[in-house]
């Protein structure tokens, strides 16, 4: 038996190149997963799964439309997934706030309670501005049921 030894002989630019090719083949795979997997919060989807409670809305923006004769106003709710954040008018009109001077009081007061309760339940106002509480407090349950996980926004229709 007789064993002849083969030499091989690799050159270091071809080694480099695989080695390289290799790397760019990882790197392209790791790019891949980190694009298309869920984007999903891993620290707050951990947290809530360690504290057991879900999501009370889906965080964002949200407004809806009020309408006052033939001015519209926009009641915007800025919530996270526990909490809201703010609750406010915009697009307030000159006009429409010279029409309506309780619309602008009565919305700072109910913000306030809101945002301490984080809820509406057990929002109190007076009975000067009762008509215009009523108003404003439909349309900002309308807005959080829109933040609301589950409901989309065609469904979330002011009353």
């Amino acid at each position: 038996m007789s064993s002849q030894t083969k030499i091989v002989v690799l050159h270091m630019k071809e080694i480099i190149y695989t080695l390289l090719f290799i790397l760019l083949g990882a790197l392209f795979i790791f790019l891949l997963v980190c694009m298309f997997r869920p984007k999903e919060d891993a620290a707050t989807s951990a947290s809530n799964v360690i504290t057991g409670e879900a999501a009370v809305y889906v965080p964002g923006v949200y407004t809806t439309n009020l309408i006052l004769k033939d001015q519209s106003v926009d009641v915007e709710v800025i919530v996270d997934e526990n909490h809201i954040n703010s609750v406010k008018l915009v697009h307030l009109d000159e006009a429409v706030a010279t029409m309506y001077p309780l619309l602008a009081p009565t919305m700072d007061t109910l913000e306030q309670q809101i945002l301490e309760a984080q809820s509406l339940d057990g929002v109190t106002y007076t009975d000067d501005c009762r008509y215009t509480a009523m108003v404003l407090l439909d349309a900002i349950a309308a807005t959080l049921e829109k933040a609301t996980p589950g409901v989309s926004e065609n469904e979330a229709i002011l009353p």
